[in-house]
């Protein structure tokens, strides 16, 4: 190649630097810059929420708020509804966790596509958007007018049922789909070696996809710790302490039903044990969030 030839193909070569007059970038720049504006308006509310709730609750943060029951007067506190939080959220994990994992293995391992495995998916895709209400009234009406659960009305095992009721969705889905990702090379490899299919399943499937069912079942406790409308149904409220095993056939205190009763109260000290426990609330699910969060990038890496 001669040198003439090395400079006509120089002068040929198009000049690909960055121009920022061209309207192809100017439109990029105002494309991203719109895209930008519109997230922090999507996360402009949460931001307002957590720093509102801690100004109006964050001073009444001390050792006795956490300690002294929700008597609703001076000196008062929501420790009972902290504890009945966790007893009623525990009780509906222990519900929908086995019944809603059992259902997505159903569906991933054993179902063949059926209409059987098509109606169980379209009806936990109904469940999801059901209003956490209509649960709460069902099991107001199958459970606590017809006192089945040991002649008790309202109580605590009430409240995790219907709670239980709004997780299901979540964890039947999640652990569907995170079987799914689970190589079938992994499975044949188990028959192959004479694995029955349950021991596959137990040894191999479940454990390969126990990051993405953990992430869903925690996203789901976070749901079902936040509601209110089917603990008013059901688990009611009580300013009293949790009294071992027997509280959970008695009405117990949470801190939904909490904020609910006192939020809407005359009385100011009522109005800043509400605002209060907004605030322990709102840092509860979002630690529960944070952690399926760490889980989904403990999956990806």
């Amino acid at each position: 190649m001669t040198l003439s030839t090395t400079a006509d193909l120089r002068n040929n070569v198009p000049d690909l630097s960055y121009k920022r007059g061209l309207w192809r970038n100017v439109f990029n720049r105002l494309m991203t810059s719109l895209a930008a504006l519109f997230a922090a308006i999507a996360t402009l509310p949460l931001v307002a929420v957590l720093a509102y709730v801690l100004i109006k609750g964050g001073g009444m943060l001390n050792l006795r708020l956490f300690t002294a029951r929700s008597t609703g007067l001076e000196g008062g506190g929501i420790g009972n509804a902290i504890i009945g939080t966790v007893i009623v959220t525990l009780l509906s994990a222990l519900i929908a966790i086995p019944v809603g994992v059992g259902g997505g293995i159903f569906l991933a391992e054993y179902s063949r596509g059926g209409a059987f495995a098509r109606f169980i998916r379209f009806g936990t895709n109904v469940m999801a958007g059901v209003p956490s209400i209509i649960a709460g009234v069902f099991v107001y009406i199958v459970i606590v007018q017809t006192r089945i659960i040991f002649g008790n009305s309202h109580s605590a095992i009430a409240g995790g049922i219907a709670l239980s009721i709004l997780m299901l969705p979540t964890v039947i889905k999640t652990t569907d789909e995170g079987l799914k990702l689970v190589p079938d090379d992994l499975r044949r490899a188990a028959l192959g070696v004479g694995a029955s299919r349950f021991v596959t399943i137990l040894r191999i499937t479940l454990p390969s996809a126990f990051t993405p069912i953990a992430t869903g079942v925690v996203l789901s406790i976070a749901r079902a710790a936040g509601e209110t409308a089917p603990l008013i149904f059901t688990a009611l409220f009580s300013p009293f302490w949790p009294n071992g095993i027997d509280s959970v056939f008695e009405p117990i205190a949470t801190l939904s039903v909490l904020i609910y009763n006192f939020a809407t109260s005359p009385y100011p000290y009522q109005n800043e044990l509400a605002w209060a426990a907004s605030f322990v609330l709102v840092l509860f699910i979002l630690i529960i969030n944070l952690f399926a969060r760490w889980l989904g990038r403990f999956a990806a890496g």
